[in-house]
């Protein structure tokens, strides 16, 4: 079986022209909206996941279900929403969609979703009786049940143990709200007060968004010339990547990344294989190569191979591109049924993002020898490492459970070193503050801070990975993990160094009681006073050590970004003493 997401769009075809200043200012009259909606959603949700770290997305569609906007915040989420309301309009047909409706969902093979905790709401957008769009936003959900407190865990066997599975299904009729629809997902939850809040948090934001964009579309005088903008916006997108792939050269270029185990926590390496090539007009994209379908959670449902490998054309093509459906109209992709890229029903995928950035990390790879030079990059980190603490909250007598995604190194570039301490790729969520983390839950953070030597060696070095370590308050705190890249770090390019392994260890520092555990922790029960430490990776060097400029090097050891011994070895004891010589020189006080 292949994936082949190419389809006709009638947008695209003939030779119409259009106004580019026109095309720009409508798109940013809907990007305006959307931007809008987003402030509206994070200050009004109760949850930290969206209120702090915005783990969410919203996006504006034509009736079509094409993407016409997305909201500048998580990549992941163009699946998410895409899928959604292709569901919507898969589910039911235009006539039976009224006015006033609103649907949520959050499957990944019933209703477009990703994973479970992700859930969108779809609110049509009617104009004078007549659909011509539809508003979407996505919040990931601290809990929506399952086995595991945060309805995630790497080693779920099944999507049946990762929590509620909500197909498409109408939440609103004529603009009331169903109660009883609402109580049933919260009652799933082990947040329950949390989970009906935001949910109407999002059917509000939509309505919002809904309003301004009639409003829009008044003032341009009907739906008839917002069909047509849409049309042009599209148009304008796809013949855009159409032209960035003829520029390509010819030949099959292939790149495979590597995952530490299939998320069991044992076992063999999983191989991530990408080959790119042109197909007539056509960009293919094929996994043929890449490992079975996982045991665990790692498992990548259509909606998320395909915002993966969209971002990853648009960044290496054309990074200023639009994020829209005109995107996707030159881009085919294959994947092997059965694999990890393309499961079968019903397998956990609670835990794609750690698939996801590693797949990323393929195509990107196997672009190398597509693009200019500028645009080369080395590996990162390439996964998404995240911890999680439950248990019972000893002040206000119910549930806490705090969840948060963690950064790790940016790959090297041909003229910069790699980003310390970012989110990469696909995901793109923020911290959880110290000062709210120690407020909100019996949790202390006794580490927090860049990894010394983490970064790979080269002529511009590896971003560093971040350390966090968190001691539990309280007897019976449930701690959770998924991590990659402790077996085998980021790969350097044209000579550079590995980048630095992820690393989880128990009571770091404390002798006997030290145990460093696996890449995945599943229910781990702390009693109080007890650490658990995460280490992320580090990102790869681009370029020979022996190249590094020796202000670079001796910044790095003034800083303290890279250490004595790891400078010796990876740049030289000649080199270094040079570069130590330099830094304290530059770091001595005027006379």
């Amino acid at each position: 079986m292949r994936i082949d997401t190419t389809h006709a769009n009638p947008a695209s075809a003939g030779t119409r022209h259009f106004d580019p200043v026109a095309v720009e200012v409508f798109t940013n009259r809907l990007l305006a909206i959307t931007e809008s909606m987003a402030s509206n959603m994070m200050r009004a949700s109760f949850s930290t996941q969206i209120k702090e770290r915005r783990d969410f997305s919203v996006g504006m569609f034509d009736h079509r279900g094409r993407l016409v906007a997305q909201g500048t915040h998580i990549p992941v989420h163009l699946g998410s929403l895409l899928g959604a309301v292709e569901g919507v309009l898969a589910r039911y047909q235009t006539s039976d969609i009224r006015e006033g409706d609103v649907y949520v969902c959050n499957d990944p093979y019933a209703a477009g979703g990703t994973h479970l905790p992700d859930i969108s709401i779809i609110t049509p957008v009617f104009v004078e009786g007549d659909l011509v769009a539809f508003a979407a936003n996505i919040g990931h959900h601290s809990d929506i049940g399952g086995a595991t407190p945060g309805s995630i865990s790497a080693r779920a066997a099944s999507i049946h143990e990762e929590g509620l599975r909500i197909p498409v299904i109408r939440v609103a009729r004529a603009h009331e709200v169903d109660d009883d629809v609402i109580a049933l997902i919260a009652l799933n939850s082990r947040l329950s007060q949390e989970r009906s809040l935001d949910l109407r948090v999002q059917i509000a934001t939509n309505a919002k968004g809904a309003a301004a964009a009639i409003a829009l579309i008044q003032r341009m005088g009907g739906a008839a010339a917002f069909r047509q903008a849409v049309d042009d916006v599209l148009t304008y997108t796809a013949r855009r990547i159409e032209h960035r792939i003829a520029a390509l050269a010819p030949g099959r270029h292939t790149f495979t990344t590597w995952m530490d185990d299939d998320g069991t926590g044992e076992g063999a390496r999983v191989p991530l294989t990408a080959t790119i090539f042109k197909e007539g007009s056509n960009l293919v994209v094929d996994f043929e190569g890449s490992g079975v379908q996982s045991r665990g959670a790692l498992n990548v449902a259509e909606s998320a191979l395909r915002a993966t490998v969209y971002y990853c054309v648009k960044t290496m093509l054309d990074p200023e591109l639009l994020a829209n459906s005109g995107l996707s109209e030159a881009i085919v992709i294959r994947a092997p049924e059965g694999s990890i890229v393309n499961p079968r029903s019903p397998a956990a995928c609670g835990a794609r993002t750690i698939t996801c950035q590693r797949l990323a990390g393929s195509i990107i790879g196997a672009f190398r020898t597509l693009v200019p030079r500028e645009r080369l990059i080395a590996s990162g980190c390439d996964t998404m490492p995240s911890i999680s603490f439950s248990g019972p909250h000893p002040a206000r007598g119910n549930l806490f459970l705090f969840g948060e995604t963690l950064g790790g190194g940016g790959g090297a570039r041909d003229d910069a070193d790699g980003m310390d301490g970012i989110h990469v790729h696909i995901t793109n969520s923020r911290n959880l503050p110290t000062e709210v983390l120690e407020n909100e839950f019996p949790l202390r953070v006794e580490h927090y801070g860049l990894i010394a030597d983490s970064g790979g060696s080269g002529r511009q070095r590896g971003g560093l990975g971040i350390v966090r370590e968190v001691r539990a308050l309280q007897d019976g705190t449930v701690y959770s993990a998924r991590s990659d890249s402790h077996h085998q770090g980021a790969a350097g390019a044209e000579g550079g160094g590995e980048g630095g392994r992820g690393r989880i260890v128990l009571n770091a520092g404390e002798g006997e009681r030290e145990q460093v555990l696996s890449s995945k922790v599943t229910r781990l029960v702390l009693a109080r006073g007890e650490t658990v430490r995460i280490e992320t990776p580090g990102g790869a060097g681009f370029g020979s050590p022996s190249e590094r400029a020796l202000e670079a090097l001796a910044a790095d050891l003034r800083d303290g970004l890279v250490s004595v011994q790891a400078a010796q070895h990876d740049y030289g004891a000649e080199r270094t003493q040079a570069a130590l010589d330099l830094a304290q020189h530059r770091s001595a006080p005027a006379a």
